[in-house]
């Protein structure tokens, strides 16, 4: 029976009832759990990668890893066909709207690394947009 009366008791116990296998057992689960939280976050370079695309399909082999500007967006996304997909959002188009047109930069919603965000919302709080 594991003692419960102090944290310390606790701990003492859990440390002589457990092996160094079953402790690197839980250390490799936590290290694992915490790459897939990674990639649920950052699910366009997942998704990326998925599709057998590498870093440096879009960062080029520059170190240390620069930006990618739109540009290079371009090269595989059409903008006006993501409008044209897009139209019957509403409130609005996110890919085709009064400020941008059809030109707006990607990276403002869509991020690689972490996760996107409704770059919409910083003035317009009703344009409640899920961003992939």
């Amino acid at each position: 029976m594991v003692p419960t009366n102090n944290k310390n008791e606790w701990m003492e116990s859990m440390m002589k009832y457990r092996t160094p296998t079953q402790w690197l057992f839980a250390l490799s689960l936590m290290c694992f759990s915490s790459v897939t939280l990674a990639q649920e976050k950052g699910q366009l370079d997942a998704f990326h990668a998925g599709m057998g695309m590498s870093c440096t399909d879009c960062h080029g082999d520059a170190q240390p890893r620069q930006a990618v500007p739109m540009t290079k967006c371009l090269e595989c996304h059409d903008t006006k066909a993501l409008a044209k997909s897009t139209e019957d959002t509403l409130p609005t188009n996110p890919h085709d709207n009064r400020h941008f047109s059809t030109e707006t930069n990607c990276n403002y919603c869509h991020h690689q690394h972490q996760e996107s965000e409704n770059y919409c919302l910083g003035c317009h709080l009703r344009y409640e947009f899920v961003v992939p």
